[in-house]
């Protein structure tokens, strides 16, 4: 991949003097989904699939931007004195995002950079090619420049400018998962207080199979925000009753007792998927950390029941992926992954059932559906590096 990118860069801006390679991971979150804005945990970790980026300083203020998943929009061209989002500047906003954060943060970027990137996340799909973009962009400014952050620094900060320059009103899970990754290992973090743990994910004789529904969602114009929205209410009326900062703070015993403070009875469903996810996502790694994966298996498809039923975020792509996979043998469980609306589920698979998994629940839900989901066998892997 280096080799194919740095002469791709060569041919697009002329020569590749200076360059140096860069990788950011996807993610995908096995348990603890909606959770990350209601301050409950979360269990994302980082794959092996993700942004590849081919830097190098100008001496000019000029940025010009180039992606090999976009080729037939050419390079797009900015400069670091406009760094604000414009609709026609697509997905180039991400990275001028994260630039503008920088400055934002007091760190002023001194000169332009020619960047190209080439992701393998399929786009739309839920497993975070924006935050993975995010943090890649970060990891070459910190590396270019010199400026001391962290990558926990470097996570807030791709948060930040997703919230605020993209007008996506994300938790910090996605780029927390991606700056954070671990190789064989899930991420056990607490968004209240951004404290984590790395717990070991050993699959053995199993993997992940993500399967892409491809029905592209936009985060922005989905139902994120106003489920947000119903997830804030619900907490400022139990507030009244009951001394907490995030619905994560509830037990299901609390939040039974204590849910009649809600006055909308679908705001009361959508608290209890806050409620019962971040529970749920504890006893899975507990489960997970004693071996048991049919017990981890157990919790995925409860998870799942309960962001159709409750939280209403599958809709039918999801639900057909899901249900049909539950109807395999050797799978030990499914959910949806992501926002929803669309997007992926996430699959733990027994290796010899990997291929009937695939044929099966790909027939079954072109037949339903009208077109094909896509199946990528993925693994865990590490943060962002220089190549």
């Amino acid at each position: 991949m280096v080799e194919t990118i740095t002469k791709k860069f060569e041919e697009v801006y002329g020569d590749a003097k200076g360059v140096k390679v860069f990788f950011a991971p996807g993610r995908v979150n096995l348990i603890g989904e909606h959770t990350d804005y209601n301050g409950g945990h979360v269990f994302p970790c980082a794959l092996t699939i993700g942004t590849y980026g081919v830097a190098r300083e100008r001496q000019d203020r000029k940025l010009r931007f180039y992606s090999m998943n976009f080729s037939h929009l050419g390079i797009i061209e900015s400069s670091l004195d406009d760094l604000e989002p414009h609709k026609e500047a697509g997905w180039t906003n991400y990275p001028k995002g994260v630039m503008w954060a920088f400055e934002k943060r007091g760190f002023q970027i001194p000169r332009g950079m020619d960047i190209l990137l080439n992701g393998n996340i399929p786009n739309g799909s839920g497993l975070s090619s924006s935050a993975s973009i995010e943090v890649l962009t970060g990891y070459i400014l910190r590396a270019f420049f010199g400026f001391e952050v962290s990558n926990q620094d470097l996570a807030l900060i791709g948060q930040y400018s997703e919230n605020n320059f993209n007008g996506v009103n994300c938790g910090i899970m996605d780029q927390f998962a991606i700056a954070m990754g671990k190789k064989e290992h899930a991420i056990f973090l607490d968004t209240a207080d951004l404290s984590y743990v790395y717990a070991p994910v050993k699959l053995e004789g199993a993997k992940i199979v993500i399967a892409c529904s491809n029905k592209k969602r936009g985060l922005g114009d989905s139902k994120y925000n106003e489920r947000r929205s119903e997830c804030e209410t619900a907490l400022a009326e139990l507030q009244q009753v009951v001394d907490i900062k995030g619905l994560g703070d509830l037990s299901e015993e609390q939040f039974e007792e204590y849910k009649s403070a809600i006055k909308d009875p679908v705001r009361v469903r959508r608290a209890k998927h806050a409620v019962y996810e971040n529970q749920r996502t504890i006893k899975a790694v507990e489960a997970l950390k004693a071996n048991n994966i049919v017990q981890f298996g157990q919790m995925m498809n409860a998870s799942h029941v309960s962001l159709r039923d409750d939280y209403e975020v599958t809709g039918i792509e999801l639900d057909t992926l899901v249900e049909e996979a539950w109807k395999v043998e050797g799978v030990i469980g499914s959910r949806m992954t992501g926002a929803g609306f669309g997007g992926c589920t996430v699959s733990l698979v027994k290796d010899e059932a990997i291929d009937t998994f695939i044929k099966q629940v790909g027939e079954a839900y072109c037949a339903k559906i009208g077109y094909n989901a896509d199946f990528y066998v993925v693994e865990v892997g590490d943060g962002p590096c220089e190549l």
